[in-house]
């Protein structure tokens, strides 16, 4: 008898129990790289939402009452949550209402004052934004490189010495020519901050981390010295320098109260800078390559000691630019504690943005508008503005540990899916 073949009976259709967003990512690969940091980010602000409900007496009362009046509480709460966020909102942003009504009293009289009033909140979080920005692409630099640069804030401050310095002794230049040599001094003294734990990593070894962290201590206690010595403003004055010349501003892009500047499109115009650097030049993808692979590296030919020390200079010299920034077109002079820790915010920064120069963009915005909002949500909210801190510091967890957030909306990670050929008997 002839054996007679039989189609293999096709396998039922297995029952996707995957949740939404996971068959979102799984769908698009690359997208599940922008999904991961958006939930952290949304995580985050819901569990600041319960904070800000401890915070208020009101809310903590009304759930004191929850068994007598479940719905009051529910009420009450919510209305904190909306305040404070509301307020951070406006903080950051500006008031809707008093934009448009500024729009309209422009566009009828002509004057321009209470449309600056309402766009300050605006600028001022751009202020913040431009140094995180420039801080950050340093330190996603390092981590493009395989180096772990923590010195940013040092970096940033020695940065700024040189050039507030060359900003009020310098005299004579022109502008624009004394800002951008008062900028070249900046950058060139905050490379020469990054070159020295280069060097030590290349030569010998030496952990980078423990360097550039030494490295801060120095440029800290260095400023201190020079603020209350050499480059004090005058005898019994305040720890800050003389004033930089006009000539050496980072010139505003509006009047009084408005306060960005062209640093902002500086910023901007770096990042692009970057990735045109690390992704379309030799260069730049022997940094990769040796942040990636380094044995592999030095397999193809990559001189690694070369490109160790190479990252760390253009690490710290767009850290430097930061503090540049806030000299030259913010304070124009330099205090004792000019930086409120814009260097170290740097490395969460590049963490969210996943160390690619529109990520780190983005995620300078979110801590720039944070920072921005945060005085008026305590002032007019009653919320405490540590509570921004925590949001940011709950970001951070987040992406540090992306199984949290995987396993709290069931994303899994994407895996190709493999086809079981069976083979088919002759007939």
């Amino acid at each position: 008898m002839s054996k007679t073949s039989k189609k293999p009976a096709k396998p039922e259709m297995e029952k996707d129990e995957r949740s939404f967003l996971n068959r979102i990512a799984v769908r698009k690969g690359k997208f599940e790289a922008v999904l991961v940091p958006l939930l952290s980010v949304f995580t985050a602000f819901v569990i600041g939402s319960i904070l800000i409900v401890f915070s208020h007496p009101e809310s903590l009362k009304a759930w004191g009452n929850f068994f007598q009046n479940p719905w009051g509480a529910i009420t009450t709460s919510w209305h904190s949550v909306i305040n404070a966020y509301s307020a951070l909102f406006i903080g950051a942003f500006g008031d809707p209402k008093q934009i448009v009504e500024a729009i309209k009293t422009w566009q009828s009289t002509g004057e321009t004052r209470a449309l600056l009033n309402a766009f300050r909140p605006l600028s001022e979080s751009l202020v913040f934004t431009t140094p995180y920005i420039l801080a950050g692409l340093g330190v996603a630099v390092g981590f493009r490189g395989g180096l772990f640069n923590i010195g940013g804030e040092g970096q940033l401050f020695v940065a700024g010495l040189a050039s507030v310095y060359v900003g009020y002794s310098v005299t004579g230049l022109p502008f624009p020519i004394h800002m951008l040599v008062a900028m070249i001094a900046g950058i060139a003294a905050a490379a020469l901050w990054g070159a020295i734990p280069g060097i030590l990593k290349a030569q010998l070894g030496a952990h980078e981390v423990i360097n550039t962290i030494m490295m801060n201590y120095i440029a800290f206690r260095l400023t201190d010295y020079l603020l209350t010595g050499p480059m004090i403003a005058g005898a019994g004055a305040l720890p800050i320098t003389p004033d930089i010349l006009p000539s050496a501003y980072l010139p505003a892009l509006f009047p009084d109260p408005m306060r960005v500047h062209w640093g902002f499109f500086l910023a901007l115009a770096m990042a692009g800078v970057v990735y045109w650097f690390l992704w379309k030049t030799p260069l730049g993808m022997e940094i990769r390559m040796v942040g990636a692979n380094p044995r592999a590296a030095r397999y193809a030919g990559v001189r690694i000691a070369m490109i160790t020390v190479l990252t760390m200079v253009i690490s710290a010299s767009l850290a430097g630019l930061a503090g540049i920034n806030q000299v030259l077109g913010v304070e124009h002079r330099l205090v004792r504690a000019f930086s409120s820790g814009y260097g170290f915010d740097a490395i969460a920064l590049a963490l969210l943005g996943n160390s690619h120069p529109f990520g780190v963009v983005l995620s300078s915005l979110l801590f720039g508008f944070l920072r921005s909002g945060a005085a008026r949500m305590q002032s007019f909210a009653g919320t405490p503005v540590e509570l921004i801190r925590i949001i940011q510091g709950m970001v951070i967890v987040f992406i540090a540990a992306p199984e949290i957030i995987r396993g709290l909306y069931r994303i899994g990670r994407t895996k190709k899916r493999k086809t079981e050929t069976k083979k088919v008997p002759a007939g």
